[in-house]
């Protein structure tokens, strides 16, 4: 029914096919992701490393901070951020 799924080659296909198959007879929704509570920790330690770093930028600019510092810090925040992004 409705429009049909495209996937980038077969084995995202495959692997997609065997998400929903594993799924059947379960409450857990198609579209939910499941983590283990390892990598669950590891997602909230590296959300709670963004939030540190983003608070260390607003302090820096409350504190008049010189230019380099700031572009220091933006620059580990943007590496923190891109880190926290990724499921692991």
């Amino acid at each position: 029914m409705g429009r049909r799924r495209q996937y980038c080659r077969q084995s995202c296909r495959q692997r997609a096919y065997e998400h929903r198959s594993s799924l059947r007879g379960t409450s857990i929704p198609e579209n939910a992701v499941v983590l283990t509570p390892e990598e669950a920790a590891a997602l909230a330690d590296r959300a709670f490393a963004v939030r540190c770093a983003a608070e260390d930028v607003a302090t820096a600019l409350d504190e008049d901070a010189p230019r380099g510092e700031l572009r220091q810090l933006v620059a580990q925040l943007t590496d923190l951020a891109r880190d926290a992004e990724r499921l692991r």
